[in-house]
């Protein structure tokens, strides 16, 4: 049965006690027995947020105008690329912008490690979607034994009080991780190998990353332990189920929205007084 309550996500917010195998990536918290049944309500939450994200446009102009960052983090074939297809495949291109972070260049090395994030943060009036993100920077490093403690956790700092300016500065952070197993992750990976149609988004080096399934579990719960506030939460999504993913996504992202309370700019003319002939 699926979770509708104002309090449906509270189970899945990262805490300061976060340990993601107490939460299980098969389960199907938002997600009904009904494949028909939940498709309809992906739509539907799908058309909503077209419509909320048009508001949120046309108040771009405004002072403090409000904006929208949605952080999608997880292991290979958790699902964000789909996720992104999914939640907003309503809407319009004009007001929705995804970015996917891969190994930093030279040029951005050559920066501090935030600098290539806060130059594609959201705009005013724009939702903003991140494929990967700055927190890369602390969970590559940190496996691979790049950075120490010490610069993990001066990392972690400079990220709350990056993502506090920018909420600071109007915009609305959802992270999300999505949860996948080990299990379904390989028969992810097998069914990208067995397609010729999806072999060219295998990647070798997926393996060594999945060698270290342990380690990278560990430095994401030190992450999003860290990193959870109350302006910027993180919650674990239970992605083995592609439409229990797409629907909890969608959800807060609506969710979201709706809480920001948004209104038609009211028009600087009087309409009454225009004549169209």
């Amino acid at each position: 049965m699926a979770r509708r309550s104002s309090d449906a996500f509270k189970a899945f917010r990262a805490g300061r006690k976060l340990r993601l195998k107490d939460i299980d990536p098969g389960s199907r918290p938002f997600a009904s027995s009904s494949r028909e049944a939940d498709d309809a309500r992906l739509t539907a939450l799908a058309i909503e947020i077209d419509r909320l994200q048009d508001l949120l446009y046309a108040n771009s102009a405004a002072p403090a105008a409000p904006k929208l960052l949605l952080v999608l983090q997880g292991l290979d074939t958790s699902g964000k690329d789909g996720t992104a297809r999914s939640v907003f495949t309503h809407c319009s291109p004009l007001g929705v912008r995804v970015v996917a972070f891969k190994a930093p260049s030279e040029l951005e090395r050559a920066h501090d490690f935030l600098w290539r994030v806060h130059a594609v943060a959201p705009r005013a009036g724009e939702i903003v979607v991140f494929n990967r993100s700055h927190y890369e920077d602390v969970l590559v490093p940190v496996v691979e034994g790049w950075i120490d403690a010490a610069e993990r956790d001066r990392r972690l700092a400079h990220i709350n009080a990056f993502e506090r300016l920018l909420h600071e500065n109007g915009t609305a952070i959802v992270k999300c991780y999505l949860h996948i197993s080990r299990q379904e992750q390989k028969e992810r990976l097998q069914a990208r190998l067995d397609d010729p149609a999806k072999q060219w988004k295998f990647n070798p080096g997926d393996l060594a990353v999945r060698a270290k399934w342990k380690q990278y579990q560990a430095a994401y719960e030190a992450a999003l332990t860290a990193t959870s506030t109350a302006e910027a939460s993180w919650y674990v999504i239970p992605a083995d189920s592609k439409t229990n993913r797409n629907l909890m996504i969608a959800s807060l992202v609506a969710r979201t929205l709706a809480a920001m309370k948004l209104e038609p700019p009211k028009p600087d003319y009087d309409p009454r007084a225009v004549k169209i002939v």
